[in-house]
């Protein structure tokens, strides 16, 4: 992916290329009240649908629990959290639109049991989640004009990373230039012919990879952006059972995949069903494998790009509309008033 023609025509791409300068000037400001609400409560539960919560709140709980951090974290979808019992948590609520039907109806709920701790995070001033919540941080990324969300859930994720890392008194926005250039290098270097080929010739598209929001982000991304059907097999699962439904012409793309298990992904799935294993590490594998640099604790963000770069080179191949899909709408569920 670069800025030719082909690519910088779709909103999506010119929206995924303003994302390294996004993380490059990111500043956490106005955090004093949340983080006093998460030090006395000890406990943060992450809601919000779709790209919104799967790799902005998996991945600040990956990061925290690798780092140490004494909290409580969990993140579910705003209905089924309806039913959970919410009231010693500091509860933040992510939702571009500020408009998102089932986080909306979770913080009505929480609101009028009278739940002190509610906290948003959006793309747009004045909305309703804002009007519920105690405190509302608005994104710097701006609109989104193509239907799939990228530089918003960068910057989600970034903000609650950074957000966890200042109640530890550590400030990681020393390595955003780093971050920066490292995501860029990601999006925009050049991917194998074949393996875009083999890609596009798949019947479903697998990604596997921990439970850190990248892999299962990138398999919603798939369809969105490549119109192919996928799945997220997470941590093992792919040596699991799963190879009994799949088929030659399927592909698996192991995201910073488990060292001690590649050998048995091999048997498994290339030799075992004859399929297309290709890996996104930042090391060489047995694989065909796109690598990306190691930096460390926000190496994540860096695979989010390598991925999008994958699946833009996939979309522009087949001739798609990246930002035309036929049934998938901006807001997926709309709160109207």
């Amino acid at each position: 992916m670069n800025s030719d023609k082909k690519y910088s025509q779709f909103a999506l791409i010119r929206e995924m290329m303003q994302t390294p300068d996004i993380l490059r000037r990111f500043a956490l400001k106005n955090t004093d009240k949340v983080i006093a609400s998460i030090k006395k409560q000890g406990k943060l539960f992450f809601t919000g649908e779709g790209s919104s919560r799967i790799f902005p709140a998996k991945n600040a709980m990956y990061c925290a629990k690798r780092a140490g951090y004494k909290l409580n974290l969990a993140t579910e979808g705003g209905l089924q959290a309806c039913s959970y019992d919410l009231s010693d948590f500091v509860v933040f609520g992510a939702s571009n639109s500020g408009q998102t039907k089932e986080v909306i109806r979770l913080f009505d709920r929480l609101k009028n049991v009278g739940h002190q701790h509610l906290y948003a995070l959006t793309a747009n001033q004045n909305t309703k989640l804002e009007s519920l919540a105690r405190q509302t941080f608005i994104l710097s990324c701006g609109k989104e004009d193509a239907v799939a969300a990228t530089k918003s859930v960068a910057e989600q994720a970034l903000f609650y990373q950074a957000l966890l890392a200042a109640m530890q008194n550590t400030d990681i926005s020393k390595k955003f230039a780093q971050l920066a250039d490292a995501f860029n290098q990601a999006l925009t270097m050049p991917i194998d012919k074949e393996i875009i080929n083999a890609i596009a010739s798949a019947g479903t598209i697998y990604f596997a990879g921990q439970n850190d929001g990248v892999a299962e982000e990138l398999t919603l991304k798939t369809n969105e952006i490549t119109r192919k059907k996928s799945d997220y097999l997470e941590g093992t699962y792919a040596v699991h059972g799963v190879e009994e439904v799949m088929n030659p012409d399927d592909v698996v793309i192991l995201i910073n995949p488990f060292k001690s298990e590649l050998e048995k992904i091999k048997q498994t799935l290339a030799d075992g069903v004859k399929m297309k294993v290709f890996a996104v590490c930042d090391e060489n594998t047995i694989f065909p494998t796109i690598k990306v640099p190691d930096i460390g604790e926000l190496g994540n963000y860096v695979y989010l790009a390598a991925g999008w770069n994958i699946l833009v080179e996939t979309g522009v191949f087949l001739g798609i509309n990246l930002d035309k899909p036929q049934r998938a709408r901006k807001v997926g569920n709309e709160f109207i008033g």
